[in-house]
């Protein structure tokens, strides 16, 4: 696909994950390396950036206007793609993948193409766990939720104290943004910063590097042409993990 007018794909159906989250399936299949991620037109609302759970899906969390008419549509209705944008993940024989609620979509990829040795999934719930039965399928699940309903009760970050973090060749984390953050200060503490990548996510207005709606200080590099999935050595310094900009450009706390 290409970097200019949304290509309309038709739905083909709509699979209920969890209470908040649901896998929107399309009728045109897209090559990308897993972590990539599409500009999603919804016909009359806006375009968001969304990261592929396939190569025919959208994994989506219902958190806004865009995303509540998205859960409005069904099977035969239309929306527009552009993409896939930005970098992936780097794959390895001996990664580490960290997953907090819909940051398990662009991880699915990657555990599915044979890279992932182990995944710790978190969630609050054990009902908002995504993914769990596929993932279960392709690696090693180690499973933390903040209820105790499933697995280690607690925070997905505090799976990674009984591991040997230096036996991965690479880390891969996705999730809300300060669970990431307590992931970086963790690897970073062991010295292993360079070797874990973290899938960041902005607001966008272009998604192709050209309006600076989605750059970070203070460096300016862009979330969707230098990213989405960036070094934990690069973010160390970062606003990440403490702000991100609204559509307006204001800091928003996390």
């Amino acid at each position: 696909m290409s970097e200019g007018l949304p290509q309309a794909v038709t739905l083909e159906r709509v699979k209920k994950e969890t209470p908040l989250i649901s896998t929107f399936f399309f009728d045109k299949k897209i090559a990308f390396q897993p972590g990539q991620f599409v500009m999603v037109w919804v016909p009359g609302v806006d375009e968001i950036p969304m990261a592929l759970s396939s190569e025919n899906s959208i994994t989506v969390q219902k958190v806004g206007d865009a995303t509540m008419a998205l859960f409005g549509l069904k099977a035969g209705d239309k929306i527009g793609i552009r993409g896939p944008f930005g970098n992936g993940f780097t794959k390895g024989e001996k990664v580490l993948a960290i997953a907090g609620g819909v940051g398990a979509a662009p991880l699915l990829p990657l555990a599915r193409a044979d890279s992932v040795m182990t995944l710790l999934l978190g969630a609050r719930t054990e009902t908002e766990l995504l993914f769990l039965d596929q993932l279960d399928e392709c690696t090693d699940v180690l499973i933390a939720t903040d209820d105790g309903t499933q697995g280690h009760h607690g925070f997905v970050t505090s799976l990674m104290d009984d591991l040997n973090l230096g036996t991965y060749d690479r880390i891969a984390v996705c999730g809300p943004e300060v669970m990431m953050r307590a992931v970086l200060a963790k690897v970073s503490e062991k010295g292993l910063a360079h070797k874990t990548e973290f899938s960041l996510h902005r607001y966008m207005k272009c998604g192709v590097g050209v309006c600076g709606s989605c750059c970070m200080d203070p460096s300016g590099l862009r979330v969707c042409r230098d990213g989405p999935v960036f070094a934990g050595d690069i973010l160390l310094k970062s606003e990440f993990g403490h702000y991100m900009r609204d559509a307006s450009g204001r800091k928003k706390n996390l």
